[in-house]
């Protein structure tokens, strides 16, 4: 193995590191303030014309029977009176103290009963608001008599007017009902029961986009103004909320609640209109009253009374961003220090890239964890987040992972650990080896044209071992041991039933059938063709002590006419052409069972194959690297075997290798996690080389839980509401990320076209649920059966028959199809939040589609090879 020496910065590496940092701190910075830009609307000077009050506080729920105290009310009333002298109020039996303690602080009132569906409670409301009229003659000014009911369909509009006509006859001040503008024109005769018209006026509800918002009320304001020209019209309710879920074309945020309400109000005394702005604080009770999370953001005060923004000068969507960008950039700061120093070997787009990906991890971390704070959160909601935010950790995690692969890859200046052929060893240097063939129920016709490519081995010292184990039939395994009668004493053949261990049982029985003389043994699969020099230009680095393993790339044949085989043919070589090359960096490769050699020592010196785990090759590399020896990756074909013949398959490899490496998790954890032999890259290969599988986990167990989610937003839309944002959009970024990454790299290092690259991108999406429940089942269950990898053709003819390997994928694509189509049905375009859960949906069905497109193609492709 030769250490290629990798030219880098090595004048002034830390100030060159640190510059790095700096600059994409400083670029963090200013996407910050960029994002945070202020807005410009007009001041407003002066005071309000008036608020809609409910006093309740920011745990305070009326539907609870939780009301606040006289002296929240009393504070609430003197923060207001330094904006206004008017306010509204909409129930005379909730806080009746508040009429007393406005007249104390000299604020108009326009008192307002509750009237809705009960009928007696209607009853108690009006009889309070005549006594409440009558005893504050000078505080409350006017009266409104139900707000929205015939809006909500709670009264015809006959009863209505009745409760009218009983409020006006009682008192002298004012009288009216509280309703949107359409239902005035739409019941033209109320307006004959009422003193003065009062309406309330949503564009946001409207769907309008924030810029036409003033205008759209202004002409409904005028139309109803022109309806009725004999009567004062009073707009009751107009505001904008300050967050929540996005309707139709109308967004929520902070700034286009000020932006809004300030231009409102110029407009409003431009044109000397009576207003009250809904609301004076925002009231997060109100999320469970029909208008979901948005009900609870219409205060210009929050929640804790702090106003959300200033009436005059410019207005900032995010007043925290400063400690925010700075947090963020300090998080980030020695991560991307330490990295473009540690790998100041990578060219410097490369460096600035990773570090670039370390600081969008750390924004999105401080982004994640203070957004919350933004909401209205129940305890619901907040266990909710403590159960997401480590998956979204897990999530950045895996994404820096992919990215550190895709940096050394791409923007290495040359390999570290690079080995190739050596000169062929001559017969008096060559070290004897022992190659070892496992079979089971391998169809014999395959096997021979195996053993026909070691017969013409052009090496002189070595033996052939042929392990039949647990094959039941005579008449496939009697042809094998027949032709290693045929090729001599160098062939010998073993049938072993019954025995136990699966292939590692049979590997170490062959041990102790081997030639004492042998100081290395080989292994291959039984569908391989080797070439003529594999051992005599390899064996060579097993003169080197330290070298314990030799390995070649796992290879296939006859692919090539053959779209099934093809497709999968290329997705392995993915793996041998960038991953392994990754780990190889840090003497981290993955044993696999073919086309390796081990020294024969160093294997019985550390125990043999293991048999408590089904992938016995990958914990034998582990072993050896825990053992101090180092593994030698030559990427060079020196074999090439068959695919895997159908989709069932290749579905069932994937599932025994995710099993197997869960194993290992699991049995070595103390090696992996606690310092010891294994150098911290081989940690780090061993711990997050299975992360992207464990992406794999994650999106089935997200994918369920969406399934439930949407069918609750769609059956029961007032339990379960609409995701927020902050889930979303990070979910949509990991997911492109991830497949630009994978395209990117297979076409930099995978010598084929990009038909090929996209067919291999298809056949491993496909393969992500076998991998998630390979997962799933490895972490929670110790033993499952050794599948052989059968490589012909076991499907029958019909059509059906085709997809019988996926079944599970056709059930989890046709949830997702019923979820978008009920979203969409339900939700439409309307809501931003709604649109991109369609978008999630959609990407998710993504590998079930792949499989049933895998499944089709290895179907259609039949066993034709060309």
């Amino acid at each position: 193995m030769t250490a290629t020496p990798a030219t880098h910065d090595s004048r002034h590496p830390l100030l060159t590191a640190i510059v790095l940092a700096l600059v994409v701190a400083a670029l963090n910075l200013a996407l910050w303030w960029w994002s945070n830009l202020p807005h410009g609307p007009d001041d407003w000077h002066g005071p309000i014309n008036g608020f809609s009050l409910s006093a309740f506080q920011r745990y305070q729920n009326p539907l609870k029977g939780e009301f606040p105290s006289e002296a929240e009310i009393d504070a609430d009333l003197t923060l207001l009176r330094r904006y206004t002298d008017r306010i509204r109020t909409y129930s005379t039996l909730e806080n009746p103290q508040v009429y007393r303690l406005a007249q104390r602080h000299g604020i108009k009132v326009t008192a307002g009963a509750q009237i809705d569906t009960r009928l007696a409670n209607n009853e108690k409301e009006l009889d309070a608001l005549i006594a409440l009229a009558r005893r504050y003659p000078d505080t409350i000014e006017r009266v409104i008599v139900g707000n929205e009911v015939l809006f909500r369909g709670d009264l015809d509009v006959t009863q209505v007017e009745a409760y009218l006509d009983r409020a006006r006859a009682a008192i002298r001040q004012p009288v009216s009902v509280a309703e949107p503008d359409y239902v005035w024109i739409k019941y033209p005769e109320l307006a004959q029961h009422v003193d003065f018209i009062t309406i309330h006026l949503f564009p946001f509800w409207n769907g309008v986009p924030r810029k036409d918002a003033v205008a759209a009320a202004l002409g409904a304001y005028e139309n109803i103004r022109h309806l009725y020209p004999d009567k004062h019209v009073v707009v009751g309710e107009i505001g904008w909320p300050s967050n929540g879920d996005r309707h139709e074309y109308a967004t929520p945020s902070v700034s286009d609640e000020a932006i809004f309400i300030r231009d409102w109000l110029n407009a409003a005394k431009r044109e000397g209109i009576d207003y009250y702005i809904l609301e004076a604080f925002d009231q997060p009770w109100k999320e469970n009253l029909g208008e979901g999370r948005t009900g609870a953001y219409w205060g210009v005060f929050d929640a804790s009374r702090q106003p959300k923004f200033p009436f005059t000068g410019p207005v900032t969507e995010d007043t925290a961003w400063p400690w925010k960008a700075l947090a963020a950039s300090l998080l980030a700061l020695l991560p991307m220090v330490w990295f473009a120093r540690r790998f100041n070997r990578y060219k410097t787009m490369g460096r600035l890239f990773f570090c670039l990906l370390i600081q969008l991890a750390a924004g999105l971390i401080v982004w994640s964890a203070t957004l919350p704070f933004n909401f209205y959160l129940s305890w619901i909601d907040w266990a909710m987040l403590v159960l997401l935010f480590p998956a979204q950790l897990a999530i950045l995690a895996i994404l820096l992972i992919n990215g550190f692969e895709f940096t050394e890859v791409l923007w290495n200046r040359g390999w570290l650990r690079h080995a190739g052929l050596l000169p062929p060893e001559p017969p008096g240097r060559q070290p004897f080896v022992s190659i070892h063939l496992p079979c089971h129920n391998e169809p014999p016709e395959m096997v021979i044209v195996t053993l026909d490519s070691l017969a013409a081995l052009d090496y002189q010292h070595y033996e052939v071992l042929v392990i039949d184990n647990n094959t039941k039939n005579p008449e496939v395994w009697q042809p094998v041991r027949d032709y290693c009668e045929k090729l001599g004493v160098r062939f010998r053949f073993f049938h072993l039933d019954p025995w136990p261990g699966f292939k590692a049982g049979a590997l170490n029985f062959a041990l102790k059938e081997t030639d004492p003389r042998a100081e290395v043994i080989a292994v291959i699969d039984a569908d391989y063709v080797v070439r003529p020099d594999w051992l005599s230009r390899l064996t060579g680095y097993f003169h080197e002590p330290k070298i314990a393993v030799v390995q070649c790339p796992q290879a296939h044949r006859d692919f090539e006419h053959n779209r099934f085989r093809r497709m999968t043919a290329w997705e392995y070589d993915g793996f041998f052409r960038i991953g392994m090359h990754h780990r190889n960096e840090r003497n981290a490769i993955i044993q696999h069972g073919t086309m390796t050699m081990v020294r024969r020592s160093a294997l019985e010196g550390t125990g043999g194959w293991s048999e408590w785990t089904i992938c016995e090759d990958a914990e034998l590399g582990l072993r050896l690297m825990h053992a101090g020896y180092e593994l030698v990756y030559v990427d060079e074909l020196m074999g090439k075997g068959l695919t895997p013949a159908d989709f069932k398959a290749y579905k069932s490899q994937r599932y025994r290798w995710a099993f197997g490496a869960m194993q290992i998790l699991k049995g070595r954890w103390e090696w992996l996690t606690r310092p010891g032999p294994l150098t911290a890259g081989q940690r780090f290969h061993f711990l997050t080389g299975w992360f992207s599988w464990f992406a794999d986990a994650l999106h089935l167990i997200f994918t369920l839980m969406a399934i439930y989610w949407t069918a609750g937003m769609v059956a029961a839309p007032q339990y379960f509401s609409l995701p927020m944002q902050l889930f979303l959009i990070p979910v949509i970024g990991f997911f492109f990320a991830k497949a630009i990454f994978g395209i990117v790299l297979y076409r930099a290092r995978v010598p084929c076209g990009w038909y090929d690259t996209l067919m291999a991108s298809l056949a491993s999406m496909g393969l992500s649920h076998a991998i998630a429940r390979g997962i799933l089942h490895g972490l929670t269950r110790k033993k499952t059966a050794f599948v052989v990898t059968a490589k012909s053709r076991r499907l029958g003819e019909s059509s059906f028959a085709a997809f019988a390997p996926v079944r599970e994928e056709v059930l989890m694509a046709v949830a997702l199809a019923l979820c978008v189509l009920g979203m969409a049905l339900h939700y439409g375009t309307r809501y931003v939040e709604g649109t991109l859960w369609m978008v999630i949906l959609a990407a998710q069905s993504i590998p079930y589609l792949s499989a049933m497109a895998g499944a089709w193609i290895a179907f259609r492709s039949g066993d034709e090879t060309g």
